[in-house]
This record gives structure tokens, sequence and C-alpha cells, in this order.
């Protein structure tokens, strides 16, 4: 299977950085800690909600990364 449409979002929390990797048409995402633990995973979404999800990041300051940038880019 082949995932094509990754997003891949990062933003500091209490002085650690966070990672949220979501499929958006698989309706999926699942959200890293600063160890790379995971700290949620939710799957199943629809579009919709992944839209207000990308939105909520987004209003937390993160920051989406393009493929080939490295994250303290945007830091």
């Amino acid at each position: 299977m082949k995932k094509n449409n990754v997003k891949i979002w990062i933003w500091l929390h209490n002085g650690k950085i966070m990672k949220a990797i979501s499929y958006p048409d698989e309706g999926t995402l699942t959200i890293y800690d600063d160890h790379d633990n995971i700290l949620l995973k939710r799957t199943g979404l629809s579009l919709i909600q992944m839209k207000k999800i990308e939105i909520a990041l987004s209003s937390l300051g993160a920051k989406q990364l393009t493929k080939n940038k490295e994250p303290f880019t945007y830091l």
C-alpha cells in the first residue's frame, strides 16, 4: 500500500518538540512526543474531521513540514 498524501506537523509544547503525522485520505492521525513515543492514534476520521484537526494544529503554532525540509528549519 502506497501512502502518498502524508502530512507531517511539528510544534513546541512545554519546551518539547511534538510531531503529528496524518494521512487524510486514510483518515488516520498519530501524535508523537519528543522521544517518538505514540501519545495518540486515531483511525477512521472523515476528511472534515481531518481538516478541523489541521486547523487546530495550526492554532497551536504547528508548522507543516515538506518532505525535503529538516524540522529545525521551522522552530
